[in-house]
């Protein structure tokens, strides 16, 4: 194969160049079964060749929707993406109402879904779309199986048509609509070109520190979401066996099982697993206690590349075989990087697991530039904490007066579905406006302050950059999710969501009774205290008028489901407000 221009070339490349008997990998019951690239790619020939025999026809929109990642989704992709039609992945966790306005924008005709949960809420708006069949990864009695699709394939009459439609795809092509989460508003078209994700995969490629055609990876990050996409894609072009995690619950188990070298998640995920590891750390006793914190508060002055010199390298070398191996082994043991995106990392984090051996590499990117931008690069020594790293190849950044990322590359889409006015206000020529406030250092790297629109002033006309504040409190082990607040009014505040479960054993240890429940952790007078400690050390780091003056602890976990998030664990900051109202009206006594 002389070059790579449609998805569809990538296992091609990997059967040409690693070959693997383990291609995917997903656990049914308590059984890990796998397919090789050879099966992989006869499998989704076969989806192919059903979906021709359905009528599809070359820009046809075919809609998956899968609770969990899995096999099945892959092969559908390839299978899909061959006949010219397009995948429209969609989030499985958003509202039936969401699913009818995303399929009836889009026009799909054909929808697959993972699970009987996600087929009820398709089912219950499907007579106001234009959904001629509904197809299901598990067996369901009435509904159509995708084996289905499987079965028809086996007809090879359609052998020659899907050889010239294949033919006729171009790299500029359309090759997926991703409609967008959204904290506002309905969700938006974003149409990504066979062109878009190819490029993005292979200039990200450059800067993966892992062997190729002999490491693993564990996926769990929703496939719906362009990053994880992407990623696949990457793995598969790097020759890289993939894994798919059970569910989020079950990460910690499946990565022993699995032992990955490399793993993606959002800096949520990344919280837990460290909180997890204090938690146990709480729990020793005597020199075991004293070289646990011991290593923490080494691993939190952490600089890459040897920085802090001989003497620290000599006594992380200790850390590292005494305390950070054990953390090692938790995870699977053979962990050589993570990579982190959608949300901004908390600098203790890349701290505590690149001292750890297990480097987080932070990147950025929109779902409009299929998604990368940036990225931190250890591969080749440009990895700086507190950035996003350096631009990728082919992808160029500049800085707008007003402070705004912009970019131009080959990863930027094709515009917004039937929506031109909406995808000429976001370019300026050939780049596109992120949204985004940033900076970039003098050896490079790109640093993200704020969202555009996130930005607020106060009554007296000073301006807030909220990020910056909510960022700095999430280093508390005590706040686990935080709101900055106040346009319009005369001071920020903020709406608070404390670590329950670390208050929960803080109060434990302190002897303080009658604290097991949310309402209670909230209410109570010394944790009350405790917090406006955390608060008051943060705002030391401000402006007087930036300070975060008055605060209300809220009395529920921020979530998906509660409304508070999005699907890809945003702050959506409207609907948090709504949520609050008393709470804000209380803070500004309306």
């Amino acid at each position: 194969m002389k070059s790579i221009s449609r998805i569809f070339d990538f296992p091609i490349y990997q059967l040409e160049n690693f070959p693997l008997k383990k291609a995917f990998t997903s656990k049914y019951g308590e059984e890990w079964i796998s397919i090789s690239t050879e099966e992989y790619i006869e499998n989704y020939h076969c989806v192919s060749r059903g979906l021709l025999a359905l009528g599809i026809k070359k820009d046809d929109k075919i809609a998956v929707i899968s609770s969990t990642n899995r096999t099945e989704w892959n092969i559908l992709d390839m299978g899909i993406l061959q006949t010219g039609a397009q995948n429209v992945p969609i989030y499985p966790t958003i509202s039936a109402k969401d699913y009818q306005y995303i399929l009836n924008h889009s026009g799909a005709t054909y929808c697959i879904v993972s699970d009987i949960e996600v087929l009820e809420k398709v089912n219950a708006i499907k007579d106001q779309t234009l959904l001629k069949e509904i197809y299901c990864f598990d067996k369901i009695d009435g509904v159509k199986n995708w084996e289905e699709l499987l079965e028809l394939g086996k007809d090879t009459s359609f052998d020659k048509e899907l050889e010239e439609i294949k033919n006729s795809i171009q790299t500029d092509d359309l090759a997926t609509l991703i409609y967008t989460s959204g904290t506002t508003g309905n969700p938006k078209g974003v149409m990504l070109s066979h062109k878009n994700l190819v490029s993005n995969t292979v200039d990200c490629s450059l800067r993966v520190p892992i062997k190729k055609g002999k490491s693993k990876a564990l996926s769990f990050l929703p496939v719906c979401h362009v990053f994880e996409r992407m990623i696949l894609y990457l793995y598969q072009f790097n020759g890289i066996e993939i894994y798919f995690a059970e569910s989020i619950n079950t990460i910690s188990d499946n990565l022993k099982e699995i032992q990955p070298e490399i793993m993606t998640a959002v800096p949520r995920l990344y919280e837990k697993i460290y909180d997890s590891i204090y938690a146990k750390g709480r729990e020793l006793s005597g020199i075991k206690k004293f070289l646990f914190y011991w290593a923490i508060d080494l691993s939190l002055i952490y600089e890459p590349f040897g920085a802090n010199g001989i003497w620290y390298e000599f006594k992380l070398k200790i850390a590292r075989k005494l305390i950070f191996s054990k953390w090692r082994e938790a995870l699977g043991g053979r962990l050589e990087v993570m990579v982190s995106g959608s949300a901004a990392l908390q600098p203790r984090l890349a701290r505590v697991f690149a001292a750890a051996e297990m480097p987080i590499l932070e990147g950025y990117g929109l779902t409009e530039t299929s998604p990368v931008i940036a990225v931190n690069d250890i591969k080749n020594k440009a990895f700086k904490i507190g950035t996003v790293g350096k631009p990728i190849k082919n992808v160029a950044v500049k800085i707008a007066d007003d402070g705004e990322v912009l970019v131009t590359g080959p990863n930027i889409m094709l515009g917004y579905y039937r929506d031109p006015e909406k995808t000429k206000s976001v370019m300026t020529g050939d780049y596109f406006h992120t949204g985004d406030i940033g900076e970039i250092d003098s050896e490079g790297f790109l640093k993200i302050t704020d969202r555009k629109k996130e930005i607020f002033k106060t009554s007296g006309g000073k301006y807030i950059v909220p990020t910056l504040l909510e960022n700095e409190l999430k280093q508390s082990k005590f706040i686990d999710q935080i709101m900055v607040i106040g346009e319009g009014e005369k001071m920020p505040s903020a709406f608070i969501q404390i670590n329950f479960d670390y208050v929960r054993e803080w109060c434990k240890i302190k002897n303080i009774p009658n604290v097991e429940t949310p309402l209670e952790m909230i209410h109570n007078q010394l944790v009350i205290e405790r917090i406006q400690k955390e608060v008051h050390l943060c705002n030391q780091k401000f402006g007087q008028w930036e300070q975060v003056k008055r605060f209300e602890l809220t009395p529920d976990e921020w979530s998906i489901d509660g409304g508070q998030l999005t699907p890809t664990l945003k702050m959506k900051r409207k609907v948090i407000l709504e949520i609050y109202k008393d709470l804000y009206n209380k803070i500004y006594n309306h």
